[in-house]
């Protein structure tokens, strides 16, 4: 896929930045100035979800996973970004069934082990939580020890995570 050029990529790093302010319909208003052809360029579907996750519509969200899935499914994000839908819309199982399944594709990718970690002890599947934990934080560093001990979804292994 080719690079956005400019300006759409200054405007989807607007979006960026008007995302990390928290002003979703600003950073909604910059990724619409993009090119109608570019508006389904990966990048900009990518910034499109995180929008919407921050605003929690997981209906919409689930429509752009898809269409990353069709378009980059090269990129772990398309995967992730599928998956951590399916969960917030109270799919779990079927969120751990999409990740689990891609697992070996993007075997550097710290995100998806930590986000099988979530969704196994989710599910009551503690050991495979744990082991899939202590994989995220190998790959990823103690970045992920300190995501997990905020994480709601592992909240019944946070003593355990402090041991790592």
């Amino acid at each position: 896929m080719k690079a956005l050029q400019y300006p759409d990529l200054l405007y989807l790093e607007a979006a960026k930045g008007w995302i990390i302010l928290g002003d979703l319909r600003e950073a909604n208003r910059e990724l619409d100035r993009i090119v109608l052809p570019q508006q389904k360029h990966a990048d900009v579907l990518e910034v499109r979800f995180a929008i919407y996750s921050k605003a929690r519509k997981w209906v919409v969200c689930m429509e752009l996973a898809a269409a990353m899935l069709d378009l980059a499914p090269e990129r772990p994000t398309a995967w992730i970004n599928s998956a951590r839908t399916l969960h917030e819309m109270k799919q779990t199982q079927d969120a751990w069934n999409a990740l689990f399944a891609v697992r070996e594709r993007f075997p550097k990718v710290a995100a998806i082990p930590y986000n099988l970690a979530c969704y196994a002890c989710k599910l009551g599947r503690l050991d495979d939580s744990r082991k899939w934990l202590r994989k995220a934080v190998a790959l990823g560093g103690d970045q992920f020890k300190r995501m997990a001990l905020t994480e709601s979804d592992l909240e019944p292994l946070w003593e355990q995570i402090k041991q790592l």
